[in-house]
């Protein structure tokens, strides 16, 4: 039960048939998928089931799985603190015919909709309430303990990743040295959080990385809505405001001007002053 693709190749959920696949996590978990809440995205597809609860499968590459393996919603149901869906269990196969892996995990269903997309355009309306939430979500995640390390976008991050991110895009003579590593959810955007009901999901990723990548990850996010991006930092400015957050921000800032880069992106002209701002604080020590 497989997609017709070349060995190996990176597919898009969007577009490939996965009716075989769906089925196959119909009968593992013993549910039905409501086809009318049927959500392709990329390379995970999404459903509501008849017992009322969530279905996410996703397809990865064998060589995108690290030596901690890719348990991350699973191993996310044990943190304490954190305001995120129930995890019910799960079905994971490989592929006998790609060096790939199907997982399908169940969880409760959100308690909102998603914010938005992953990168907002005009402004969600939060209440104090949801801000305060979601602070209090990342600095009860930040205070626990894992030997998982983060996956941002499917890499595992390193101080030799975060070094030459930052040195690959931007010049000049400063440290890239991270101080503090902390768990973090490593895609927090606004694809992943709910409102009015504050909630945080998509915990594939989630693992050891440096202080503020959660908070600089927001905040790209948001630059294409100076005011939100501005909430983001003043929300979270203990994390901005250190070293390491400062070094996230950069690290974020180059995934926005680096090589694929879009002439077009609203984003680019504040995430070029930003970086241009934190160099300089960077270098002033």
């Amino acid at each position: 039960m497989t997609l017709s693709v070349s060995t190996g190749q990176a597919v898009d959920l969007r577009v490939q048939p996965v009716d075989e696949v769906l089925d196959r996590v119909e009968r593992s978990l013993q549910v039905r998928l409501q086809p009318d809440t049927v959500v392709h995205k990329r390379r995970s597809v999404g459903a509501r089931t008849d017992r009322d609860t969530w279905v996410r499968v996703e397809r990865r590459l064998l060589e995108k799985i690290p030596d901690q393996g890719w348990n991350g919603t699973e191993c996310a149901a044990r943190l304490e603190g954190i305001a995120q869906p129930q995890w019910h269990g799960c079905v994971v196969w490989r592929d006998v015919e790609e060096p790939v892996m199907w997982r399908a995990d169940e969880t409760e269903l959100l308690p909102g909709a998603p914010v938005g997309t992953a990168v907002l355009s005009e402004a969600p309306e939060l209440p104090d309430e949801w801000w305060e939430a979601l602070s209090a979500s990342l600095d009860a995640l930040a205070a626990q303990d894992t030997r998982r390390v983060a996956t941002p976008d499917t890499v595992t991050i390193t101080q030799a990743l975060v070094t030459e991110s930052i040195h690959g895009v931007f010049s000049g003579d400063f440290d890239t040295t991270v101080e503090r590593w902390v768990p973090a959810h490593a895609d927090l955007n606004w694809a992943n959080l709910t409102a009015p009901a504050f909630s945080l999901f998509d915990w594939e990723d989630w693992g050891n990385a440096p202080l503020g990548l959660d908070s600089a990850s927001l905040w790209a996010s948001s630059l294409a809505v100076p005011a939100l991006a501005d909430r983001v930092r003043h929300e979270r400015r203990s994390d901005f405001e250190s070293r390491d957050g400062k070094l996230m921000t950069l690290f974020a800032c180059s995934k926005i001007l680096g090589p694929y880069a879009h002439p077009e992106d609203p984003r680019l002209k504040p995430a070029q002053r930003m970086a241009e701002q934190v160099i300089k604080e960077l270098q002033a020590g």
